[in-house]
């Protein structure tokens, strides 16, 4: 990794009561998150908005289709 960020108080109560919820460390949360919002997030916005045009290849949103809440709320569940 590049750099730590640096959670506020907030956000890392919020985190870590998600892995509480789903039981499993913060860190391993934290990267399910990252995994998780990419299926979420528009993809056209976030390629608009890129000032890395040079790792379009290795980006996760890269040719991307965002999928069906309802799948996602199964998959989510399925982990707990």
């Amino acid at each position: 990794m590049a750099y730590t960020p640096e959670f506020s108080m907030k956000a890392s109560s919020t985190l870590r009561r998600i892995a509480w919820a789903v039981g499993k460390p913060m860190t391993k949360t934290a990267e399910d998150i990252m995994d998780f919002l990419p299926q979420i997030i528009d993809k056209k916005i976030v390629c608009k908005r890129c000032r890395d045009k040079t790792k379009c290849n290795d980006c996760v949103f890269y040719g991307r289709v965002n999928k069906k809440n309802a799948y996602l709320i199964k998959s989510i569940i399925r982990d707990l």
